[in-house]
Parts: C-alpha cells; structure tokens; sequence
C-alpha cells in the first residue's frame, strides 16, 4: 500500500515550483559538459584532409640535390589516379640512377620516415597526427572509437542499475568526479593503447552522468513540463556540440582540449559541497520504500518552493504524517532489479520496442550523413548538419509531442525515415543531386527525432522502481546502432549498401512495432511494476458496442424492464422473509397449478 506521488505529494510539496526548476537548470549544464566529451572524440581521431610520406633520401640517388621542392615530391612519391600523391608509397631508385625523366619500372615501399600532415579540422595535431595511425595503422582509429562506445554501453548497464539500487544523485557525483579524473588521464596518454583503455572507462562514467541527471530530471517534473525540461536539456547538448569547432580551435593541441573538456566535469563537483542543487529525488525514494529519507526530502522541497515557512511548517507535517500512517515504522527499503522486468509483459514489451526504435534512430544516421560528404567532402558541413537538425528535432518534439502524444510523432518519423532511405537505396543514380541532398537532410532530422522520443518515452513508461536500469538498456541498444558506422570503417566502407539495406527494413517495421505502444501523454509517471503494467495500449479506433457482436446474427436491444438480478434477488429475499416455504406448502402449489391446467 502506498501513496500516489502525482496527486497527493507532488502538489503539496510545491509542484513544480522554483526549487524544481532551479534544479533542472543546474541539471541542464552537465549535458553541456557531457557532450564536449563525447563529440571530441571526432576531433580527436579525425584523419587530415591531404597527408604523405616524407621524404627518405636515402631511397634517392645523389642527384636529387638539383630539384626543386616540387619535383621532388613528384619523383619520390607515387601518384594515385583520382586522389593524387600516395598517401603510404615511396619510390625507391637504384643508387647508380641519374635520369629521372627516363621510364622505368620503379620500386615502392612503405614509408621510412613517417609522414607529413596538412593541419586538419580546428586541431593542428591530434591522436592520427601524433601516433601516426594512418595507413596500416589506420584501423586503430575505428577500433578506438568501437572501445568508446563499449565504454558508453557498459556504462549505461552497470550505472543504469546502480541508479535503482544506490540512487540518481549517488550515481551523479561519482561519475562525475570518476570521468573528470580520467579526463584528464587520457590527456597524458603515452601510446593508443593507454588512450584506449583510459577512454572506454570515462565512456562508462560519463554514461553514469547523462543517465542519472535525465533520470531525476524527469521525476522532478509534473506532466505538462516534462517535455519541455527535457528537450531543454537537449538544447544545451546541441549548443555544446555547436562550440566544440570553436573550442578546437582556441586549443589547436587535442592534449590541451582534453584537459579544458575534464575540467568542465570537474566544475560540476561543487553539486557535491552543495547538495541541494542536486537532491535525491523523492519519488524513487518513495517507490523503495526509504521513508526516512523520503520525509527529510519532501519537508526541503516544500520549504524551498515557499510553501510553508521554516516556523509554519503544518502543510510539511500534515504531508509527514499522512505518509507516517500509510507506511508502517516496520517498513523496510525494497528494491528491484531490471531483471524483473522479464517477468512481466506490458513493460518488457514496451522497453523492446522503444530499444528497437532507439537502435534504428541512432544507426541509420550514419547512411544519411555519408551522403552529405559526397555533395561537401569537408568536415564542417556534415558536422554542422547533424547538429543543426538535432536542435531542429528537439524544436519539433517541443510543438507537437504534447499536442498530438508520443506514440502518434513517433510513428511519423519512422515512416518518414523509411522512406528516405528507401528512396535513397532505390533511385540515387536517377534524381538530381539537390533532390539527393534533401532527402538525406530530412532522412537524419527524422532518424534525430526517432532517437531522442525513444528515450524518452521509453522514461515515461517504465517504472520508477526500474527506471535507471530499464532506461540504461535502451540507451545500450542505441549505442550499439552508433557503433555499427565504426565497424563499417574498420572494414573501410565495404558492406555499406547491405548496412543501409538492414536499417532501412528495420526501419519499415518499427511502424508495426510503434502501433503496439500505449500513450503516455499528461499521464501519471508509474512508480511501481503494477503500475507500469497498466500502461496498455489504447485501441486504434474506437468501437461501439453492437460492433462486439457477431455478424449476421439479430440482436435485439434489451429493454428496460427486463431482468435485473439485483431487484429480482429482493423480491426473492422479501417473500422468503415473509411467507417462507415448507414442504406441504411446495406440494399444495403444485396441486393447485394442476387444477388450473386441467380443463
């Protein structure tokens, strides 16, 4: 037995008065600082534009002395037919050679002497420049950033069920303080293998962060707000992504820029010292059954929204007090497990969808913005795409997710997704290249759209009791579609058509998988498995009574005087009350209905 936080507590402590936004505000700069981390990764293993071999003078003869810088190049590095100089060949030239202008077959081998760079986007050296991992180094980089995303999944796994176990704001402050510190680990990384292992593990702490502010950010809000606080949070992610170009710039060096981005993670310790602009959040404390804490909690919220004074606290203590009669002083904490979401069946089967939809949103993008570098090759244009069509997404989720509900957009943009890619894989060689470009643009601020309503309606169906694990699944799966683009660069793009074949039809049927989803618009967040259990999905049209019968049978409408069991069990119940029945009575009845049948 327990209380409804929506109607009974949450008013009462305020709502969502001035103390709940301030602290959304405070929860909106970690997605600032999260997001510097994760898009640095891009600046970090961006290969230059233009790069070669430098030059080895022991493969020239002595004669070279005589060329030019040009000539030079022309001679000792071999020139590949559409991307000019070789970027991985030196000719080497017998020692007694003299004429360079007479054909011959010429020798190559491997650089000698590493290689010379152009400066690439925003950063002059980065982890290519300085480690040299091009060529056949090359599949280091993707290999890194799969280890990256691993780190994102491990992270959303383990920390998303440490949320329901230890807390949001336990979870938030060590992560915190774990990824600031191998933030600035990776910066003094000595070799890619020590810059691999310290980046997958601030991949996993800095999952812990994300998860753990959306998750409290979300039970801090009444159902109108939601939306809004939520894609607020959004905004501020976009804006990051938006000044990373410009930060990479100012640092020039990626060492320094990682420094700056861990040093932004470490500002967000003074939540530490300063706990009330992080609280715990008073529903999940609530949902477990952690009274105690719970009353401390709601008696804080309460006096900081203005509700009650610190002298007059009767609003404080007619809310502690009812809470003291419904939860006994025997009542112990009860946690749960994700695991226990298998037994049930609404709940698991919301979280496939939605992990399946959040898949497909985050994988997909990678076929739309490959498209773009074939119209602009350089860096900025798909970089500045991709940002720009994520803060138009949360601008439409924030005009028509509220007004026509989550399951209705979401089935929008799947089928919109749908049918970009697949015009895409059917008819690129035969439209113009505009008609190209607009169909990859509105194919990823679709994918966008999907990816982002996913999580967070899987965070308004699932429980509050499971909802840091359950949302940490969903985020899993997502990452696992992010890192299916680095797997088909480690396979330098081979496979790419069969890897837009599969999302596009994935894509096709998540539309029949969103229909099976229940609406969550102004409803209530469930705090419990009971709860979440309810949430079913509403029919598609809505029916008339006289359709549930069978067709072609007659069905006569039943008439007001017919039989009503209540007002027959009265008669009954009156007339054995006052005549009750005896067996000379039963036989003599029967004596007189023979009487009155005979003629």
């Amino acid at each position: 037995m327990g209380m409804d936080f929506e109607t009974k507590i949450f008013p009462r402590t305020g709502g969502f008065g001035p103390y709940n936004r301030s602290v959304a505000a405070f929860s909106w700069l970690s997605n600032f600082a999260v997001v510097l981390s994760l898009f640095s990764e891009m600046f970090f293993t961006l290969k230059p534009g233009s790069y070669h071999c430098r030059l080895d003078p022991s493969l020239l003869p002595s004669e070279h002395r005589n060329l030019s810088a040009q000539e030079l190049l022309n001679v000792s590095i071999p020139w590949v037919k559409g991307s000019g100089l070789s970027h991985c060949e030196l000719y080497k030239y017998p020692a007694n050679f003299s004429n360079f202008t007479t054909n011959f077959p010429k020798e190559t081998v491997r650089c000698t002497q590493g290689w010379e760079y152009t400066t690439g986007a925003g950063l002059e050296t980065n982890i290519v420049t300085q480690w040299n991992l091009v060529c056949q180094n090359y599949w280091k980089i993707p290999l890194e950033q799969i280890c990256y995303m691993i780190g994102w999944i491990s992270g959303y796994v383990v920390l998303g069920s440490a949320c329901d176990r230890l807390g949001r704001q336990g979870i938030f402050l060590g992560s915190v303080l774990l990824s600031g510190l191998l933030g600035v680990g990776v910066s003094l990384s000595l070799n890619p293998i020590m810059f691999l292992f310290l980046r997958l593990s601030q991949g996993a702490a800095l999952a812990g962060v994300f998860l753990s502010t959306y998750v409290a950010r979300l039970e801090l809000c009444d159902p109108p707000h939601r939306l809004m606080i939520t894609m607020i949070g959004g905004f501020f992610a976009v804006g990051g992504e938006l000044l990373l170009p410009g930060l990479a710039v100012l640092c020039r060096d990626w060492q320094i820029m990682q420094v700056v981005v861990a040093v932004s993670l470490l500002l967000l310790l003074s939540y530490w010292w300063c706990t009330s602009v992080f609280p715990e959040s008073p529903r999940w404390l609530l949902a477990t059954q952690q009274i105690h804490r719970a009353k401390s909690v709601l008696q804080s919220f309460s006096l900081r929204n203005g509700v009650c004074q610190s002298d007059d606290i009767y609003n404080s203590e007619n809310l502690l007090s009812e809470i003291d009669s419904v939860y006994t002083d025997s009542c112990e904490p009860r946690f749960h497990n994700v695991c226990e979401m298998v037994g049930t069946h609404v709940i698991w089967k919301n979280s496939l969808i939605l992990a399946f939809t959040a898949f497909i949103g985050r994988g997909i993008q990678y076929c739309f913005t490959r498209n773009l570098l074939g119209f602009y090759p350089h860096f900025y244009f798909s970089y500045y795409m991709r940002a720009l069509s994520g803060g138009l997404a949360c601008v439409l989720l924030c005009v028509s997710v509220n007004r026509y509900g989550r399951r209705g957009i979401l089935l929008l943009a799947s089928i919109l997704t749908g049918m970009a890619s697949l015009l895409l894989l059917a008819l690129t060689q035969y439209l113009k290249d505009g008609f190209v470009l607009v169909l990859s643009i509105m194919g990823l601020l679709a994918s966008q759209v999907i990816s982002m309503l996913s999580v967070f309606f899987a965070s308004e169906v699932l429980p509050t009791v499971v909802r840091g694990g359950g949302l940490g699944l969903i985020l899993a799966v997502s990452c696992v579609g992010k890192a299916a683009s680095s797997l088909m660069e480690l396979h330098n793009n081979q496979g790419y058509f069969l890897h837009h074949v599969v999302f596009a039809s994935f894509t096709v049927l998540s539309v029949i998988c969103v229909m099976l989803l229940p609406e969550s618009k102004r409803k209530p967040l469930p705090d419990s498995l009971k709860e979440g259990e309810n949430l079913r999905r509403p029919p598609l049209f809505l029916s008339q009574r006289n359709q549930e019968h069978l067709p072609l049978l007659q069905h006569r409408p039943r008439a007001a005087s017919e039989y009503n069991t209540d007002s027959y069990s009265c008669l009954v119940r009156d007339f054995e009350l006052s005549s009750p029945l005896t067996p000379e009575a039963v036989l003599n009845g029967s004596r007189v209905l023979e009487n009155e049948d005979s003629p």
